[in-house]
């Protein structure tokens, strides 16, 4: 049903997820052709904006706090696999988005990321490690670049 190009109202998708046991907040808007995995590993604060063709991949738990921006694009990956294994046994790990947070277009935030209190990861960069809160990060993998200052 999210991925769509049919402009659905966010207040009915917020319904479906609720129904399929995500917990969502007040006030969240989620546009067309998102791609939510299991609702039932998904929380969602309120005021948050998530962006079309955003991918939340989330084999396990995503924590979304309030007033939190994922961009058009941006991707939530909670699983990878064991490289060192045979057969490439799965991993997971949980992401928390701190409230605050603004994860530009086409980010990823990798499995077992905290992203901090009101930090941002630019567009196209990758988060493999936690964002320390009010910072700004840019590239593959992130790294920190400045302090965000809101006025």
């Amino acid at each position: 049903m999210f991925k769509t190009l049919f402009p659905i109202p966010s207040s009915i998708k917020v319904k479906v997820l609720r129904l399929f046991g995500a917990e969502v907040g007040n006030a969240v808007v989620i546009k067309p052709n998102v791609n939510i995995k299991y609702p039932w590993f998904l929380t969602i604060g309120d005021n948050c904006w998530i962006g079309e063709e955003v991918w939340i991949d989330n084999l396990a738990q995503v924590t979304i706090g309030n007033n939190v921006c994922l961009s058009q694009g941006s991707y939530l990956l909670t699983g990878s696999h064991d490289y060192k294994k045979e057969a490439f046994d799965l991993m997971l790990g949980e992401i928390v988005l701190e409230d605050g947070v603004w994860i530009g277009a086409k980010a990823i935030v990798c499995p077992n990321v905290t992203c901090k209190s009101h930090s941002v990861l630019v567009v196209g960069s990758v988060a493999t490690k936690n964002l320390d809160e009010y910072g700004i990060y840019q590239g593959n993998p992130a790294q920190f670049k400045r302090k965000r200052e809101i006025t």
